[in-house]
């Protein structure tokens, strides 16, 4: 569909008159303000020409206006500086994202693992406890050497404990 048969559906789909109904063309050496008061144009300062927007592409045509002499929006940036600043923050924000993808992917690889310290302190409680428990089995086997040299050694239960096994 051509911009003047959109242009057209607009104002016959919309009674109401457009906020801007007249045509860039209309404000061709002008002023940019007057020419950017209404969005779907587009000034070019060489000419100091008022054109429609391209609307099918994203950028004019060099054709049209040179991206150094383009406006669009506001008269005090044109095209190119434009596009270079929207490059330069929109790289600077993915390059955000990324770091702090990075960080939390890093934080919770690192609290997923357990600390050298962590490990340290289980591998001493489990030396501790295997310590232990050979003191226990010394000490029993003592106590038992005792009873035994005093007569005090008790004779195994006749009755034993039933295990489920």
């Amino acid at each position: 569909m051509s911009q003047r048969a959109w242009a057209s559906w607009v104002r016959a789909a919309h009674p109401l008159p457009l906020l801007f109904p007249e045509a860039c063309s209309q404000n061709t050496n002008r002023t940019c303000e007057e020419c950017l008061k209404n969005v779907s144009c587009l000034w070019c300062n060489t000419n100091k020409a008022c054109l429609d927007y391209p609307v099918t592409r994203i950028l004019p045509p060099s054709s049209l206006c040179t991206l150094s002499s383009a406006r669009w929006g506001v008269c005090w940036v044109n095209f190119e500086a434009l596009i270079i600043t929207l490059s330069v923050v929109g790289g600077a924000v993915l390059l955000a994202l990324a770091a702090c993808c990075c960080a939390c992917c890093c934080r919770r690889k690192r609290s997923r693992k357990p600390d050298k310290e962590e490990e340290k302190a289980a591998r001493e409680r489990e030396e501790r406890r295997v310590r232990q428990e050979e003191r226990r089995a010394e000490m029993k086997s003592r106590h038992d050497e005792i009873r035994k040299k005093y007569g005090l050694f008790k004779e195994e239960n006749p009755y034993a404990r039933f295990e489920n096994n």
